[in-house]
């Protein structure tokens, strides 16, 4: 992993740390990072679901319906 010094802003860590409940400066500086990659990559993944065109087959397949089971 690579070490990287960067200024932040400490009024802003700190509520990023609390919304995210965290506990650490890199913990929460990580998550940050993934967040922010995942809600990028997001429309992207959404216009390939709405773009997949599906056969036929996989159109009329039989489904099977989930069993109400209670603990």
């Amino acid at each position: 992993m690579t070490v990287t010094s960067i200024d932040i802003d400490p009024d802003e860590l700190r509520q990023a740390k609390e919304l995210a409940g965290t506990s650490s400066n890199r913990e929460t500086v990580d998550l940050a990072l993934r967040t922010l990659i995942a809600v990028r990559r997001q429309p992207a993944a959404v216009e390939r679901i709405i773009g997949r065109r599906f056969t036929p087959d996989q159109i009329d397949a039989p489904t099977i319906a989930p069993t109400a089971t209670r603990p």
